[in-house]
């Protein structure tokens, strides 16, 4: 089975450099259309045995502009377990004001995840979103065929801490691959009902046009 997990289309919030969880959902910009069609051409000939969404709104259109260009349409569940890190009081604030006001919360959750503590800004941990979110892939798992393909959308910061940790990653090595780009596709494969899985794919957006930047990847 292979899991292609998408993070969302950029957003205005993405673009300004801030944070936005599960509290809080920015517009997509124009352009990003236009990246998930180029994702929903690439990905086209696949055939995927079900789709699931986060049902936040930038995750939710994401998902059904991509899924438009299949041949074979798969239905979509939306799961709030797919939902980005709920970030309390960080949530819609640029990161240069939270660096000033939470300096600590602020570095931890960037480059020290194991020491990240979520009560400070009264929002999720990192154990919980892996708890959550590993939950919902075992659902997937074992709710299609082990030869299937199936396809999530997804957010950058929860998709990274979820795939990470399905490779076997500890918390406090979750940023050394790198990050997610908006309209990325990673994927991973299991041939053991779940209990493994294996890197294919990480961050590909060899089918956009745009030239990645900073404000594109977390």
């Amino acid at each position: 089975m292979k899991l292609y997990f998408v993070r969302h289309g950029k957003t205005e919030w993405n673009l300004e450099s801030r944070y936005q969880g599960a509290g809080g959902d920015s517009e997509l910009l124009p352009e990003s259309y236009k990246q998930m069609d180029q994702l929903g051409e690439y990905l086209k000939d696949v055939k995927f045995s079900h789709a699931y969404s986060s049902p936040i709104k930038r995750a939710r259109i994401t998902a059904y502009r991509v899924i438009q260009h299949f041949h074979r349409k798969p239905q979509l569940s939306l799961w709030n377990r797919f939902e980005e890190f709920h970030l309390g009081k960080m949530e819609g604030q640029k990161f240069d004001d939270v660096k000033k006001q939470f300096p600590e919360s602020f570095d931890n959750f960037r480059n020290h995840p194991e020491k990240y503590d979520a009560d400070e800004i009264g929002g999720e941990s990192f154990n919980d979103v892996i708890s959550r979110m590993q939950y919902a892939i075992k659902r997937v798992v074992n709710e299609n065929n082990n030869e299937d393909n199936v396809i999530i959308f997804s957010h950058g910061a929860a998709l990274n801490a979820l795939i990470n940790s399905l490779l076997g990653v500890e918390i406090k090595d979750l940023r050394k691959r790198g990050g997610l780009a908006n309209t990325s596709t990673t994927i991973l494969e299991t041939t053991d009902g779940g209990k493994s899985f294996e890197l294919v794919s990480w961050n590909n957006t060899e089918y956009l046009t745009k030239k990645t930047d900073k404000t594109d990847v977390i």
